[in-house]
């Protein structure tokens, strides 16, 4: 299991019939960002509906369950906690109800200043229902006056951090869905064409599969109206350094989507390739090359390619064993990993192998893999990570461990080697990375450079 997790991802449909079923299928796409719970908030033409629960998406939704959120409007989350805990009080999207106003929210991110304006809340007089940092929006919001977006810009610039939100009110008979980034531009949120309505999600993952059109990602601190007036857009100030995450990049979206501008599978192929490169110039020897499924696959191709080297599927992945299973008692070692990946004896046996994983956080799984790749029969085992070394943990909505816990903050390069039982292992630069894939604009490293974009205040 992946040391770093999955953050959320989000969904909106304005004016699409049978917007509950298509938000239903863009949470499916978008399930490798959160795997604890999901849920769904339509309007049915007459007020909110909603079906939230703990689990899968295949796990909360019934058939019944969907044939009841009616409507041309719905907004949907899948949920892995970062700020909050994993309670069901803090399934998404929340749904509130006051001052005039039916609210639901859906956030993917995490904001740094949540805990300090949450005291402030509570000594104001605010109660909260859940523990999630999303709520403090609401309270905000609740706070201020004006129409709903006057409102909803004046509590989002007083929040710091990240956050993709799609948030949906209803006021009367009046309808509307903003979809917002922050303004940093943290975390990915794309917009699409759908028949005669409009879709947003966190990836465009989710857009082929409703058949939807990409348009565009959203800028820094953008927001996205839609309303029975049509669609506007307009930002909530002026945006500082661009800062979106670099990971999303290099691990956390699927390699499908195109993120920031960029097909991920693209990128992680030519971070492949500068692996490759690097090891080229040094006269390094190999026989094959293969992926730590799934997210080291493309990395993987990439170094083949550029290397000519074979590249070899060494381990294959059970995609089917579900969220939890009985774990023996210490009778089978490295059981864990085991029931995930199984090494192929007849491609490893005496060879001298290429390992490419996309990250290494704790270095506890991969050592295990390269037991077992070694017990399998292998030569020779050469690490090679397609990042930079994870020194420090993200405060803007990925889960890591904290820094104590991150072994390239406590140890060398060749103790890490030495303690994943690798016989070489090599990283990427961060400069060699950004010299290579060129981005548009600055980005959040701050888990490879300590770099902090926005300072945690909680």
């Amino acid at each position: 299991m992946k040391s770093l997790k999955e953050k959320c991802g989000v969904f909106a449909a304005w004016d699409i019939p049978e917007a509950s079923h298509i938000t239903y299928l863009g949470l499916f796409a978008l399930q490798h960002r959160g795997q604890e719970g999901a849920g769904i908030v339509c309007d049915d033409g007459k007020r909110f509906q909603g079906v939230r629960g703990q689990g899968l998406v295949s796990q909360v939704f019934s058939r019944d369950a969907i044939s009841h959120l009616t409507g041309d409007f719905a907004i949907g989350h899948v949920r892995y906690s970062t700020a909050g805990g994993s309670l069901a009080k803090n399934l998404q999207p929340l749904l509130v109800e006051g001052l005039g106003f039916e609210i639901s929210i859906a956030h993917n991110g995490n904001l740094t200043n949540a805990v300090a304006l949450r005291r402030r809340l509570e000594a104001e007089g605010s109660v909260f229902q859940t523990s999630s940092d999303t709520e403090v929006i609401l309270h905000l919001v609740a706070k201020t006056k004006g129409d709903f977006a006057t409102r909803l810009k004046t509590a989002l610039n007083q929040v710091e951090g990240a956050f993709s939100l799609c948030v949906m009110v209803r006021e009367g008979e009046k309808v509307q869905i903003f979809v917002i980034k922050d303004r940093h531009g943290f975390r990915p949120l794309v917009l699409g064409k759908l028949g005669n309505g409009y879709v947003a999600a966190s990836e465009t993952c989710a857009f082929d599969l409703v058949g939807a059109n990409f348009l565009r990602e959203l800028e820094p601190g953008e927001v996205v109206e839609f309303s029975s007036e049509g669609m506007k857009s307009w930002n909530l100030g002026p945006a500082p350094k661009p800062a979106p995450c670099v990971f999303e990049w290099i691990y956390f979206s699927r390699p499908d989507s195109i993120v920031f501008g960029e097909s991920v599978y693209e990128i992680r192929k030519k971070l492949g390739v500068l692996l490759a490169q690097e090891d080229l110039k040094q006269g390094f020897k190999a026989d094959l090359v293969m992926g730590v499924p799934d997210s080291g696959i493309p990395a993987a191709i990439g170094y083949a390619q550029a290397s000519n080297l074979p590249f070899e599927m060494g381990l294959i992945r059970n995609h089917y064993i579900g969220r939890t299973f009985i774990e023996p008692h210490q009778s089978i070692r490295d059981f864990g990993v085991r029931i995930k990946q199984n090494p192929l004896r007849e491609i490893l046996k005496g060879k001298r192998i290429v390992v490419i994983d996309d990250s290494l956080v704790r270095g506890t799984t991969s050592k295990k893999i390269n037991q077992i790749l070694r017990e399998a029969g292998a030569k020779e085992i050469h690490m090679r990570i397609s990042a930079p070394p994870t020194v420090s943990p993200c405060y803007y909505g990925i889960d890591t461990p904290e820094e104590k816990e991150l072994i390239a903050s406590q140890k060398s390069v060749a103790e890490i080697g030495e303690f994943i039982v690798a016989d070489s292992i090599r990283y990427l630069k961060m400069e060699d990375v950004y010299g290579f894939l060129k981005p548009k604009s600055s980005m959040c490293d701050a888990c490879f450079t300590k770099n902090y974009p926005v300072a945690v205040s909680n």
